[in-house]
């Protein structure tokens, strides 16, 4: 009888797991106090979380060839999730306020450029050009984007990409505020901005239509992404297929969300996510959206500077294509300063060209090293 008892405990979770297992579970537990306890993006935060809890249970065989979350992961690995988030974000995204101020498009742009600043530090770090490229994109702070690109380039790093993608995403309100308040004056921060135009349907369903046969005629590899978006926006546009865009931002929205997450959680396997290599990715990521961040905002500056102070510079920071988090994060910035300054519309501007503009350094860069 003592055999078997003994049997029993040596077969257990608790007297097999690791000290590496137990680092990450850590880890996953502090994503989960953040999520839950803090509020910081719960919809990623909790699938992530879990996912990285279930993976590094001892002896599930979960993430093992034919296990639940192994079959799941076949939709990340191969590129199915991220087109159709695009899809969903598409139907759920209002291109307005864009539309309305084209400037907008620039700030977008701009908070690209720690992609590509990025990708010169991971070069510089010993990543191969593929690696690098994929490395780099979590400087648009879009998951999807990221997960989409390093499938294509560098899929052997696509679990420590992924998680730390996601990771910054759900975190944009701690990362954003520093920056923003480091690279702005607070008269800067006070400044209110007009209303915008209002944008007629006609404008908004042949905006979809236009930046397709632009973009994906320039950058064909970019037909994945920006074409399930502009199909998405078309979808809403168009107020004929209500249901349709009712399905699509939300039931096929969580339902993606939910397998995304635990599957992007599930590659923070201990013993490959805990290695030097794991540490440069999560470290240029970091740096990546950081200088993004910046990017936005300078650029900004420069245009309240050249429009007399019409812009407030802040809305640069919602250029990064975390959406809607980065605009909302500007629009509380923003009333720390002056409760009756709304900013939110106007950072929509920059943040859904952000979307749009990571979307084509995907393309890009897939063009390049692909």
């Amino acid at each position: 009888m003592l055999q078997y008892f003994s049997d029993f405990i040596i077969n257990t979770g608790f007297a097999q797991i690791t000290l590496n297992q137990i680092i990450v579970l850590s880890i996953a537990c502090i994503f989960l106090y953040l999520a839950i306890g803090r509020g910081y993006e719960p919809y990623l935060l909790i699938p992530i979380a879990f996912g990285m809890l279930l993976a590094n249970f001892p002896m599930t065989g979960i993430t093992d060839e034919g296990g639940l979350l192994n079959i799941l992961y076949l939709g990340t690995k191969y590129g199915i999730y991220p087109p159709l988030i695009f899809l969903c974000v598409g139907m759920s995204t209002d291109f307005g306020p864009m539309i309305a101020n084209p400037i907008s498009i620039l700030l977008g742009a701009a908070a690209q450029f720690g992609i590509f600043l990025a990708l010169i530090l991971a070069v510089a770090l010993g990543f191969t050009g593929p690696e690098a490229a994929a490395v780099a994109s979590m400087g648009g702070a879009d998951g999807p984007t990221a997960i989409f690109l390093t499938s294509k380039l560098a899929d052997h790093l696509l679990g420590p990409v992924a998680l730390a993608a996601y990771s910054y995403m759900a975190l944009v309100p701690i990362i954003q505020p520093p920056i923003i308040k480091l690279l702005t004056t607070k008269e800067e921060r006070q400044i209110k901005m007009v209303q915008s135009r209002k944008v007629s349907t006609k404008e908004k369903i042949m905006f979809p239509i236009v930046v397709s046969f632009l973009v994906i005629l320039l950058l064909p590899t970019s037909a994945p992404l920006i074409g399930m978006l502009m199909f998405g926006n078309l979808l809403k546009e168009s107020k004929l297929v209500p249901k349709l865009v009712d399905a699509g931002t939300n039931s096929l929205m969580y339902t993606i969300t939910i397998l995304l997450g635990l599957t992007v959680g599930s590659t923070a396997v201990a013993d490959t996510f805990l290695n030097p290599q794991t540490l440069k990715i999560i470290a240029i990521g970091l740096f990546a959206f950081s200088v993004g961040t910046a990017c936005g905002v300078i650029f900004g500056k420069i245009l309240c500077k050249i429009t007399k102070g019409k812009i407030n510079p802040m809305i640069g920071a919602a250029g990064v294509s975390a959406v809607p988090m980065a605009a909302r994060v500007v629009q509380k910035v923003g009333q720390e300063e002056n409760p009756s300054n709304f900013l939110l519309m106007h950072a929509m501007g920059p943040n859904v060209a952000g979307v749009i503009g990571s979307a084509i350094a995907a393309g890009i860069l897939l063009n390049i090293f692909g």
